[in-house]
């Protein structure tokens, strides 16, 4: 691996060891379970081009079923994740299905309806989903002998499951699948040309992003020990979309470091001004303005800047000198 490659990695492994030092253990937790949600929808939005509003469809249906069994059939952690990733990826299948017949406009339209059906379904069924109140009482049980139902315990889980799912993500959108799906975000035209089944592959990328929206939506509600109707609704949908956007749609890391900066500032600025929203306003702003691709562009430009800039050192041989 590269110094390029490594750094970053690094980097990460820094967050994941000094966060909790600096921020409350349930903040710090909520960063990487909604970097994780992220990580899923970055490659939807930025690998495959498409963009979703409906991605809280298969985080929230993943913590209300997950929840539920884990609630009443004592079903363990574990169990409970395989079953999440399961419900998010099925979910994701048929909402991805329906999707992916259309394009541009009418896929946005299709996945934010679809997600608002499921959210009415959600609060309607009140002897199952609990409606407005939410599904309290979901517990945490321990992970292979391992008790997590103390904050740092269950911080160290969720930043193991973070840093397997981020490699797992790398693996694949650097995999020939991974490819095809940015030649289809390219061009879908040329993509088609080339033989390769364009909406196949946008459905392969739906399931996969439902797979890590459910494996988010089980920790979550594990997390707060409740899942709360808002966890399935359009704005959480909108909020993912923002915290990727901020980021840097298309960049691996981008999702991570949007969801450190969303969460920071909902959860922490919000408990001493009350506008905090403004903050995240001007950041997207600046982000649609100037930087297309979000912190990790900026950052990119900064330091492509400095080493334009950097005064190069040169020897001076002894012979030369006056």
């Amino acid at each position: 691996m590269s110094r390029g490659t490594v750094a970053p990695w690094l980097l990460i492994l820094a967050a994941v060891v000094l966060l909790p030092v600096f921020v409350r253990h349930a903040i710090a937790t909520e960063i990487w379970i909604f970097a994780i949600f992220g990580l899923g929808l970055n490659l939807l939005m930025g690998y495959t081009g498409l963009l979703s509003f409906g991605q809280a469809t298969f985080f929230g249906s993943a913590a209300y079923v997950a929840g539920y069994l884990l609630k009443y059939a004592s079903i363990g952690a574990l169990v409970a994740l395989v079953i999440g990733v399961a419900v998010g990826a099925a979910s994701a299948a048929v909402v991805g299905y329906l999707c992916v017949q259309r394009s541009g406009l009418y896929f946005i339209m299709l996945t934010f309806a679809l997600n608002q059906m499921f959210y009415f379904t959600a609060y309607q069924w009140t002897t199952v989903t609990g409606g407005e109140d939410g599904m309290p009482g979901v517990p945490r049980p321990a992970v292979l002998g391992f008790d997590v139902h103390r904050p740092l315990p269950y911080y160290i889980a969720v930043a193991v499951l973070f840093m397997a799912s981020l490699a797992v993500m790398k693996r694949l959108v650097e995999s020939p699948l991974g490819k095809i799906l940015q030649a289809i975000r390219d061009n879908e035209v040329r993509a088609e040309a080339l033989g390769y089944d364009v909406r196949r592959m946008k459905l392969a990328a739906f399931v996969v992003a439902g797979a890590f929206s459910g494996l988010a939506g089980v920790l979550y509600a594990m997390l707060f020990g409740i899942v709360p109707l808002e966890a399935i609704g359009f704005v959480f949908s909108g909020n993912v979309v923002f915290a990727t956007l901020i980021g840097g749609s298309g960049s691996l890391y981008g999702p991570v470091i949007g969801s450190f900066v969303f969460i920071w500032l909902s959860e922490s600025v919000s408990t001493v001004w009350q506008r905090w929203p403004l903050l995240l306003g001007v950041a997207f702003v600046v982000v649609v303005l100037f930087f297309r691709g979000g912190v990790v562009e900026a950052w990119a430009r900064v330091w492509a800047w400095r080493s334009a800039h950097r005064v190069p050192t040169t020897a001076v041989r002894p012979d030369a000198a006056p």
